[in-house]
């Protein structure tokens, strides 16, 4: 009985070991490169376009399948009485009649003004098309995906910067407590002093709150439970600042030859010329060659169902030519319309065109500005925050007063925020112009 109590206990122990191996687990550190591989493989933005894309693959398949015959079975059972005319014979009798129609019949279009082929080529069109706008829908996740992990960054370390504050506050707010005591300072002093303390506990916890938001953002764009902790990578503090070495037509010819969404405005054209063809075609004949085989029985014949089922059977072809004269000029009105649409797409890919240039040029123009703003933010950190360390020294010793000091560090704190927006835009313009160019985004 003991030796059961001691493996009992001894099973006890290592599942609760166990259960605090995973209770105490860290929540994993995502990277860039992380929530971009596995947004692509889980957002619900990226697996529709997949699934627009499959049905694009159907319709291609469907209208390549338009070239095969098509076959039809047939059974009917009728019941006649009185003048009739026999179903199986020809024959006009007086009588009840059970009769018994089976048959197969096919056909298939031989020639109908080319709409067939064109069709085929224009869904093949669309289906390029679809895979094109799959990888449109993947670059605004992947931009999207930069954007707010770069603003999650951004709100992380203002915590820092917060929190930082709040610390440096509290001990101007005892060193306040200890000079009214002494009777050093007035009362007003002191309460400026727990003002500005209370100030930046509040500014800590909205940069908290915005953390959480931009979390919550991020776990939105990646399909992630609510539930699950989510840690985000830090980045390089070298990382090399922007080298705009190509100009901007540069970044703009290769955005036209590399963006998906210029390639599908070119292939939107083509599918609507092909639509312009496959109108054009109702003004020409069709030709379709059909066949069909079938048998019957009759009850007014006095040969067994079997007999009468051989002796019936027969087989059709033909040909029927459908010669279009007047169709209340529905196709006059297609073929209007298709050269219309022709037109539309033409300007649709202008306006996309247009759209490329000015977010190159708009992140062209903004890389420059946050490269030179990113070098004055940083001096100008350094010098307030060598004036706010004078100051809290000036303080210390009696010879400034706390508005003087809450003054000194809200323009530290103005300039670290200043410094920490420029190095973040710097970071991001500088991304979006290598995608621009077909490169990786990487951090």
């Amino acid at each position: 009985m003991k030796l059961y109590l001691i493996i009992a206990s001894f099973i006890f122990v290592q599942f609760s070991f166990a259960q605090d191996a995973l209770t105490n687990k860290s929540p994993k550190v995502w990277s860039l490169e992380d929530c971009i591989e596995y947004a692509l493989e889980n957002n619900i933005t990226v697996k529709d376009a997949a699934l627009n894309k499959s049905i694009a693959e159907v319709d291609y398949s469907k209208a390549k399948s338009s070239r095969l015959p098509n076959l039809y079975g047939s059974a009917s059972q009728n019941f006649s009485n009185g003048n009739t005319i026999d179903p199986i014979t020809s024959d006009y009798v007086t009588d009840q009649i059970h009769s018994t129609n089976i048959g197969l019949n096919t056909s298939v279009t031989l020639f109908q003004g080319n709409q067939i082929n064109n069709q085929i080529k224009q869904n093949r069109l669309l289906l390029k098309q679809s895979i094109f706008q799959e990888e449109v829908e993947k670059n605004n996740i992947v931009l999207n995906l930069l954007e707010t992990y770069l603003q999650t960054l951004y709100s992380k370390e203002s915590i820092v910067i917060a929190e930082s504050n709040l610390i440096a506050s509290e001990k101007e707010v005892l060193r306040a407590k200890a000079r009214l005591e002494a009777e050093t300072i007035a009362l007003s002093d002191y309460t400026e002093a727990q003002s500005q303390a209370a100030t930046n506990k509040y500014n800590v916890i909205a940069a908290k709150n915005d953390y959480q938001q931009y979390i919550i953002e991020l776990k939105q764009l990646l399909e992630l439970s609510p539930m699950e902790d989510l840690e985000i990578e830090t980045i390089d503090e070298n990382m090399d600042v922007i080298n705009l070495e190509l100009n901007r037509m540069d970044i703009y010819n290769k955005a036209l030859s590399s963006l998906p969404e210029i390639q599908s405005s070119i292939l939107n054209i083509s599918a609507n010329e092909k639509e312009l063809d496959i109108a054009k075609g109702g003004f020409l004949p069709a030709l379709t060659l059909t066949g069909g085989l079938g048998s019957g029985y009759t009850s007014i014949d006095n040969n067994t169902f079997s007999d009468q089922f051989d002796v019936n059977f027969n087989q059709r072809i033909g040909l029927s030519l459908s010669i279009p004269i007047f169709n209340r000029n529905q196709t006059k009105a297609a073929v209007k319309t298709a050269t219309i649409n022709i037109e539309k797409a033409q300007i649709q890919k202008q306006n996309t065109e247009k759209e490329v240039y000015k977010k190159v040029e708009t992140a062209y123009q903004n890389a420059l500005s946050a490269q030179e703003q990113v070098i004055a933010a940083e001096a100008s950190k350094e010098a307030a925050q060598q004036s706010y360390q004078l100051a809290q020294k000036k303080y210390e010793l009696g010879s400034l007063s706390t508005t003087d000091l809450v003054i000194s560090q809200n323009t530290y704190t103005n300039a670290q925020q200043n410094y920490l927006q420029a190095k973040y835009l710097n970071i991001l313009y500088h991304q979006l112009l290598q995608f621009y160019q077909g490169n990786d985004i990487k951090l």
